[in-house]
């Protein structure tokens, strides 16, 4: 029996320090839902006499791993485990990654103890994008920017080459000179010039299926600007996104949408100023009559604003099929569509997106 408590003390004595333990993630802190992430883990232990070891490093919820790191064994001295995986990633927000837990033992497993790692960690997932078709609704107004050859202003004094004539082309555009050396009816292409800036406003009062929708929509809006070399900036109640075409203006963007969620309360959504001569682009679920007031007092800086309603909470993507559409559009949606042609006389062009529509060809 003395012997057998002097083991029992022994082993107390020995599970009573932790091993010294260090924990190193590599993954980059930002990406797109959907997608995944290269990742790699290292843990080293250390210790001077034998424990029973384990170290468990779980992921966030929505943030699935190929490989799980869960080390446990009988440890002595110095070991060192490599993991490489990848980061599959679910659902878009900003995901705390807690440190990690340690447990250990004395060798015959009979003294247990935790202690979290202390190595915390966040991930950034951004909304998920698809392509667009746009001829319409990102088209500027404003005769400034850089030339462009799909959306803007027609610049006359840029020529970029000639054309035979096609039915409905206007009589000034022809080319009287080609067409008379030639023989055929010619007309001029011109260059564009592209807008001073996009300004996409996220009203975020409504269900969380259409939150996600509007959100994806404005991704896909802010990515197709910055290729189109226009200015773009993300607004919602809270504020505005800093307005600019450069990574940390795409990084703010996308970081403000990521964090996106939907408002219970029936306020008014307020929009922030928009740049003169800019464009506007207000996504809502109800289009209330206080938010298309705003968008009228908004046109009265910006060139062209367009309300985009989504009464549903979603919209066919790419590979999807249509929707039965079992309910009707809200009171306030068919309201707006009634005034679509008065809206569209004062320069705010309306699309109404229903479940049985598809948003890739949104404004065509």
């Amino acid at each position: 029996m003395a012997a057998l408590l002097l083991l029992v003390g022994l082993a107390w004595l020995l599970s009573r320090r932790p091993p010294e333990v260090r924990l190193t993630r590599t993954f980059a802190p930002q990406g797109f839902e959907g997608t995944r992430l290269a990742y790699h883990v290292r843990l080293e232990i250390r210790t001077r006499r034998p424990l029973r070891v384990t170290v468990e490093d779980p992921t966030p919820l929505t943030v699935v791993s190929s490989e799980v790191l869960t080390v446990g064994g009988l440890t002595l001295g110095r070991t060192v485990t490599e993991l490489d995986g990848s980061l599959l990633l679910n659902r878009r927000g900003e995901h705390a990654w807690p440190g990690g837990t340690l447990r250990w033992a004395d060798p015959l497993g009979l003294f247990w103890r935790s202690a979290p790692l202390g190595v915390p960690g966040s991930l950034e997932v951004y909304p998920g994008t698809h392509g667009l078709v746009l001829p319409d609704l990102l088209r500027p107004l404003l005769s400034e920017g850089t030339l462009s050859r799909t959306l803007g202003l027609e610049d006359p004094i840029s020529l970029r080459g000639a054309r035979p004539y096609l039915p409905g082309d206007p009589p000034g555009r022809v080319h009287w000179r080609l067409s008379a050396r030639t023989g055929s009816l010619t007309v001029r292409e011109l260059d564009r010039t592209a807008a001073s800036s996009v300004t996409v406003f996220l009203d975020l009062q409504g269900s969380e299926v259409y939150v996600d929708s509007a959100v994806r929509l404005a991704s896909s809006l802010v990515q197709e600007a910055l290729a189109l070399d226009l200015p773009v900036s993300v607004a919602t109640r809270a504020g505005a996104t800093p307005t600019g075409r450069t990574p940390e203006a795409l990084r703010a963007a996308l970081s403000l949408l990521a964090r996106a969620q939907p408002e219970a309360r029936p306020e008014v959504p307020l929009m922030p100023p928009t740049r003169a001569g800019g464009n506007l682009i207000v996504l809502t679920q109800a289009a209330g009559p206080a938010l298309v007031e705003q968008a009228m007092r908004a046109r009265a800086s910006a060139s062209r604003v367009v309300i985009v309603a989504i009464p549903d909470g979603f919209y066919l993507e790419s590979g999807e099929t249509p929707r039965r559409q079992w309910v009707g559009a809200p009171q306030t949606v068919r309201d707006l569509e009634r005034r679509a042609g008065i809206l569209a006389g004062a320069g705010v062009l309306v699309f109404v997106l229903r479940g049985n529509q598809s948003v890739l060809r949104l404004g065509a």
